[in-house]
């Protein structure tokens, strides 16, 4: 049997007949007709087209240039490139840190660092937040997006402590993971996504977290050209220093007030 053709009439018997006319109704069923495959879930599109991007990055080794040595190497080139073209400069500058950040590419501080040496350190840091702040989002959107609420830790887990935690105080703790980089970059754009926090939380967390950090690091990098007219090649172990470091734990200790005023307030009415 090939297929199955079923017709419908409807007349004066019909219900809500009004003796004007009939009711056809044709449908045609064929035993043919192949069904339809399932599509793979598209919200996991964007994580894959992330990690994509990762692999193109690396397959090409495009994780080369971004050194110090890269940047004494390409050093007069860029600086030539920035001055002749200065708007589109930035923009160039502002989507790669995009793309770096979203691709979870180590680097981010090293573009911090040559955004305060092309730009100046206060253009810079204003274009390194933009980009650091704009591939964050990307990270936290797609995971959020590929997960949504599907993630349902059992009760009592440590997963679902720390979710809660988030969930109640989402802000003050991604200022503090944000202006003090104890975690990878790309760590602390993918833990909140999973834990449930908010994309205005997030975001605003975010964009004021990274702004005493990146301000810092442009202000080292705009000095990179006094090193490489020495010849000597910088390391990242200079960020160590105490007179970089301790400013931005005084600001983490700041941001973590809040939560020792909530947690004293709690035992306190409790």
């Amino acid at each position: 049997m090939l297929g199955l053709t079923r017709i419908s009439l409807g007349g004066a018997c019909s219900p809500g007949y009004t003796g004007t006319g009939f009711r056809w109704n044709i449908r045609a069923l064929s035993d043919l007709d192949p069904s339809p495959e399932p599509k793979p879930p598209r919200r996991w599109l964007p994580v894959a087209g992330l990690a994509a991007g990762l692999i193109v990055f690396l397959a090409f080794g495009l994780d080369d240039y971004l050194s110090f040595e890269a940047l004494a190497r390409h050093r007069a080139d860029l600086v030539a490139r920035v001055a002749a073209h200065p708007l589109l400069a930035p923009v160039i500058y502002m989507l790669g840190y995009i793309l770096a950040i979203a691709f979870s590419v180590p680097g981010g501080v090293l573009l911090t660092l040559t955004g305060g040496f092309l730009f100046g350190p206060v253009f810079g840091a204003l274009f390194a937040i933009v980009g650091a702040t704009g591939g964050a989002a990307a990270v936290f959107l797609a995971a959020k997006l590929a997960l949504g609420d599907r993630m349902r830790p059992r009760d009592g887990s440590a997963f679902q402590r720390m979710q809660a935690g988030f969930r109640r105080n989402a802000f003050s703790y991604l200022l503090v993971l944000r202006i003090v980089p104890l975690f990878p970059f790309f760590l602390v754009n993918l833990v909140p996504a999973l834990a449930g926090v908010s994309t205005r939380t997030y975001l605003l967390a975010t964009f004021i977290g990274v702004i005493p950090g990146t301000f810092v690091f442009a202000s080292v990098g705009n000095g990179l050209g006094a090193v490489f007219d020495t010849g000597a090649t910088p390391e990242l172990r200079l960020l160590m220093r105490p007179d970089i470091l301790l400013p931005l734990l005084g600001l983490g200790l700041l941001a973590l007030i809040p939560l020792g005023y909530r947690h004293w307030k709690g035992r306190a009415d409790g």
